[in-house]
C-alpha cells in the first residue's frame, strides 16, 4: 500500500470515529442534562466530592463502554486534574462533566468532553455543550467544526484591542502558581481590552477557536483541560505555546493559545 493511500485510509478510519465520539458525548451531556437545574446544595468538601462524582458517573457510564468499543485497546483517562505525558499508544483522555461544579450551582458552563490521543499528540476531539446544543469537533489536518460549520481564530492583530481570558488557579493550588496567576491577570488588565475569568478552560478555548476572543492562558493546566481546546484552536488557525513561547506539551507549566496577531504581544505580557 503507498504512503498516500494508507494515509488516507487512516483519515478515514479517525474521521468515522469521531462521528461515533460526538455520538456519544451527546448522550452523555442529555444525561446530565436531565440532572440539571436545580443549584445542589452541600455544607463540606466530602458532600462537594460526593456531588461532583455523582455527575461523573452519570456521564461515564454512557462514555466509558461507548469509546471502549471503538478503541479496546486504548487507555482511559476520566481525572480531570492528571497532567503530564502518558505512556505511548492510543489514550482516551475524557472530562464527563467540565464545568462539573458550575453545573452543581446551576449555571450554564459545562459541558462532556472526549479526546483521542495517539503517541502523545490529540488525534480528534469533541466537546459537546448539551444546553446550547452544541458540538464542537476537530480532526488532525481537518479542520475545527460547530456543528459542522468550520471555525477560525481571530483577524485581531493588537492585544489592547482584544478579549482575553483565563481559568482559576484549582483548589488547594500551589501558592506560588496562584500568585502568578494573579500577577498575569494584573498585567493584562493593563495591555488588554477585556479580561475575563471563570472556569472552565475549555469553553474559553473554545471561544478562541471560533473567533470571539482573541488568547487564553493558564497555569498548571491539567490534560482534560488543555487537549480538546489545544486541537480545536490549532486546527482554527490558532498558536499553542507555554506562556513564554516556547512549544506546549502536555509537560509545560502553562499554556498559551491565541490568534496568531496578538500571540508574540500576549506572551510579552505574560512573561513580565
Amino acid at each position: 500500500m503507498s504512503e498516500t493511500l494508507q494515509s488516507n485510509v487512516v483519515a478515514a478510519s479517525d474521521a468515522d470515529l469521531l462521528a461515533q465520539t460526538v455520538s456519544a458525548v451527546r448522550e452523555a451531556g442529555s444525561a446530565l442534562r436531565e440532572r440539571y437545574g436545580e443549584v445542589v446544595r452541600y455544607q463540606s468538601r466530602e458532600q462537594l466530592m460526593r456531588a461532583l462524582a455523582i455527575n461523573d458517573d452519570a456521564a461515564l457510564d454512557i462514555l466509558r463502554p461507548r469509546l471502549t468499543s471503538l478503541r479496546p485497546d486504548a487507555g482511559w483517562v476520566e481525572d480531570e486534574l492528571d497532567g503530564g505525558a502518558l505512556p505511548a499508544g492510543e489514550w482516551w483522555v475524557v472530562d464527563p462533566a467540565e464545568g462539573n461544579v458550575n453545573h452543581l450551582h446551576a449555571l450554564p458552563e459545562w459541558a462532556v468532553t472526549a479526546t483521542l490521543v495517539r503517541d502523545n499528540q490529540p488525534v480528534l476531539t469533541a466537546v459537546h455543550l448539551p444546553l446550547a446544543g452544541e458540538t464542537y469537533t476537530a480532526l488532525t489536518g481537518a479542520g475545527a467544526y460547530l456543528d459542522g460549520r468550520p471555525l477560525h481564530v481571530a483577524p485581531t492583530e493588537d492585544l489592547g484591542l482584544s478579549i482575553v481570558a483565563t481559568s482559576q488557579a484549582r483548589p488547594d493550588e500551589d501558592e506560588d502558581v496562584v500568585r502568578r496567576v494573579g500577577s498575569s491577570i494584573t498585567a493584562m488588565l493593563f495591555d488588554a481590552l477585556v479580561v475575563r475569568t471563570a472556569v472552565p478552560a475549555t469553553l474559553h478555548l473554545l471561544n478562541v477557536a471560533a473567533g470571539r476572543i482573541d488568547a487564553f492562558w493558564q497555569f498548571a493546566g491539567a490534560r482534560a483541560d488543555l487537549l480538546p481546546g489545544a486541537l480545536l484552536v490549532t486546527e482554527a488557525g490558532g498558536r499553542i505555546s507555554d506562556a513564554e513561547g516556547r512549544p506546549w506539551t502536555p509537560q509545560s507549566e502553562s499554556f498559551l493559545a491565541a490568534a496568531p496577531g496578538v500571540h508574540a504581544e500576549a506572551v510579552t505580557t505574560l512573561s513580565r
